[in-house]
């Protein structure tokens, strides 16, 4: 799966010129914590969030009138502190690499480009979302969890078995193990029994984790 199937769009941006209460009204009333700033060209410059106008904020400690504040505040334009090193990916770029630029480099979101331009954004919300998906954590079943041989054909056997069975797979995903010689695997299916599925499964796993029915 690609970025471009799970970014939220149209995306919203500003300009540089912006003033900061402008451009913090927008991000209160579309509900964004990050505002791409772009050139004329619609070419991304920069990012602004929610923790650069907070920091460009006075203190409330400040001895400046309300009068004041707002003056010197409607000075401040969105170019005088975006972040102009932006953390980007293209629309055309995998899932997993947008989620590990995110957790390398500990920001919640990715403007989406395409030729320089901004068509999009991925969050952790979008990345959350497809986790669940994947996990099928929307859909009733039994979930278990084994610790399986990290070998060749491993898994074509404990999946053929479970099949076999009658079982029904709403979602798989596999984890690293407890060392390298075995992989953490976590399946939820539907038409089986769980005293009978893991009879079946045993020759093929190292270790039953957890097993569980989810209800939803």
């Amino acid at each position: 799966m690609l970025v471009g199937a799970r970014m939220s769009h149209p995306i919203i941006t500003t300009t540089a010129n912006v003033p900061i209460p402008e451009a913090h009204k927008l991000m209160r009333e579309r509900n964004i914590r990050r505002l791409p700033v772009v050139d004329e060209k619609g070419k991304l410059i920069g990012i602004l969030s929610d923790y650069d106008i907070l920091n460009a904020s006075p203190s409330p400690a400040t001895s400046l009138s309300i009068w004041e504040m707002n003056y010197l505040i409607n000075q401040i334009k969105a170019e005088d502190i975006m972040s102009k090193d932006v953390f980007t990916v293209e629309e055309n770029d995998t899932l997993e690499k947008a989620a590990r630029i995110m957790a390398d480099n500990k920001v919640g979101g990715l403007p989406v480009l395409r030729e320089g331009i901004p068509v999009g954004v991925i969050t952790e919300t979008d990345l959350f979302k497809i986790f669940l998906e994947l996990m099928g954590a929307r859909n009733p079943g039994l979930r278990v969890t084994v610790l399986v041989p990290d070998k060749v054909g491993e898994l074509a056997n404990l999946t053929r078995a479970i099949s076999e069975l009658g079982g029904y797979f709403i979602a798989f995903s596999q984890f690293l193990g407890e060392d390298a010689t075995n992989r953490e695997v976590t399946f939820k299916v539907t038409g089986v029994d769980d005293e009978i599925l893991l009879k079946v499964i045993t020759p093929y796993i190292e270790k039953v984790i957890d097993v569980r029915t989810v209800e939803c």
